[in-house]
């Protein structure tokens, strides 16, 4: 896929929302600053990844990333919280655009994956 890169690349597990078992999905993020960002582009489909179904249902997840991995809340952002979000990661990611046009009427979701407190003092 354009633009993805295997730096670019997490696997965020969350845990069925029927069958309660864990489903682990390797996808592209965005980070500003300390936060990470995963997007529900679904490479522009008209419904949401699975996982977002997930982690509507069940937002405590779990983030590998480089060598690291951690326990996270997935906040699924709204408002001027996504447009900001939105906004950094289409200027760093152009595609996205494309698969906004291709998804419409649908909301792309942007997922803000914020560790956990035990998380943070894990990787100290």
């Amino acid at each position: 896929m354009e633009g993805m890169r295997r730096d670019d690349l997490l696997l965020l597990t969350t845990i069925g929302a029927r069958s309660g078992e864990p489903r682990t999905s390797p996808m592209m993020f965005h980070r500003e600053g300390e936060r990470l960002f995963v997007i529900g582009s679904a490479n522009g489909a008209r419904r949401d990844p699975s996982w977002c179904h997930n982690l509507r249902a069940r937002p405590t997840v779990t983030v590998e990333i480089g060598r690291g991995t951690y326990r996270a809340s997935a906040v699924v952002l709204e408002g001027a919280a996504r447009a900001g979000a939105w906004s950094s990661i289409t200027a760093a990611h152009p595609f996205f655009h494309d698969h906004e046009t291709s998804a419409a009427p649908r909301v792309i979701p942007v997922v803000e994956l914020v560790p956990h407190e035990e998380s943070r003092e894990d990787q100290r």
